[in-house]
């Protein structure tokens, strides 16, 4: 039987390739996306077979009205800046904390199926010693992390009080195409690099990441749809390998040529980002076979031609 989806935040950057991964997948059913497009393009999604909702995941009436006839919901929507969320943190909680909390009623109230969330890794558990892993326990240093770890928790709560069958997917690093308006580090130099401006690294750029291409996440994504999922608790998706900043520059030299690569700046660290990141994916690959099958050197290679063609 196919499965009516609502995906949140769908018009973005991760949206717009789960929506084109999602109508390749079989047992697919139909695709509606709830977006207030404050930082997608209802362009993005021309063509595909969609019922864009414009609406914002606070507004209550929009959500319930959303998840009519809806079997799965995949919630991307969010306020993800770190730095964003130092300066704004009521505004962080706004959005990650009581939107999620809305989705979740309306969502128990509806009886979905399976709902899908995307969290992160590193913002959550915070400084520590990586790789990371789920049985890390909670210590965010920054409103963002600390906004989806009590976003984790309800869908938590949901999945022990009500049934309401949760999974919090983590997200590492996430790049590839469709990322114009990500304020990301790769979508960052290569949007700077395509107008030949110089790039700023904030810290030594020996701080370390672990870098996730799009298209290998939206697998994960579309799997976690009908595997036999640890409901209520997290699954770290990312690579498995820790990359510096500096190390990302090298890669992105060899994608694009040195002439390519203006002079790079380095400035202060800023408040509330991880030094050093990148995720233990054992759980991910016992429950999701997930094996991420991009390269980093392809996947900026792939970002970086989107880039081009992108007016």
């Amino acid at each position: 039987m196919s499965k009516n989806f609502l995906i949140t935040g769908g018009a973005g950057f991760i949206g717009a390739n789960l929506i084109r991964a999602l109508a390749l997948a079989a047992g697919t059913g139909t695709l509606r996306v709830l977006d207030n497009l404050s930082a997608g393009r209802a362009e993005d999604l021309a063509g595909l077979p969609v019922d864009l909702v414009v609406g914002d995941i606070r507004d209550r009436e929009v959500v319930a009205s959303a998840m009519k006839g809806v079997n799965i919901v995949i919630h991307l929507a969010a306020h993800t800046g770190v730095v964003q969320s130092v300066e704004n943190p009521a505004h962080d909680l706004s959005i990650n904390v009581l939107g999620t909390l809305n989705l979740l009623e309306a969502a128990r109230e509806n009886w979905v199926e399976r709902f899908i969330f995307a969290s992160t890794g590193g913002a959550i558990v915070g400084n520590v010693d990586p790789p990371v892993h789920e049985e890390m326990p909670p210590r965010p240093i920054s409103p963002y992390g600390a906004s989806k770890l009590a976003a984790e928790g309800y869908c938590s709560a949901f999945w022990g009080s009500y049934g309401l069958k949760t999974v919090a997917l983590r997200f590492s690093n996430i790049y590839g195409p469709f990322s114009y308006h990500k304020g990301s580090v790769v979508a960052k130099f290569l949007r700077l690099l395509k107008r030949r401006e110089e790039l700023t690294v904030f810290g030594d750029g020996e701080q370390t990441r672990d870098f996730l291409y799009v298209e290998d996440l939206c697998q994960a994504i579309v799997r976690a749809v009908a595997a036999d999922l640890p409901f209520g608790k997290p699954i770290q998706l990312g690579t498995g390998k820790e990359t510096s900043i500096n190390q990302l520059l090298g890669a992105i030299k060899q994608v694009v040529g040195p002439e390519m690569l203006p002079k790079v700046n380095y400035a202060p660290t800023r408040p509330g980002e991880v030094q050093r990141n990148f995720v233990s994916i054992s759980r991910a690959e016992k429950y999701l076979n997930f094996a991420p099958p991009t390269g980093l050197e392809e996947g900026l290679k792939r970002t970086w031609n989107w880039f081009l063609k992108e007016n």
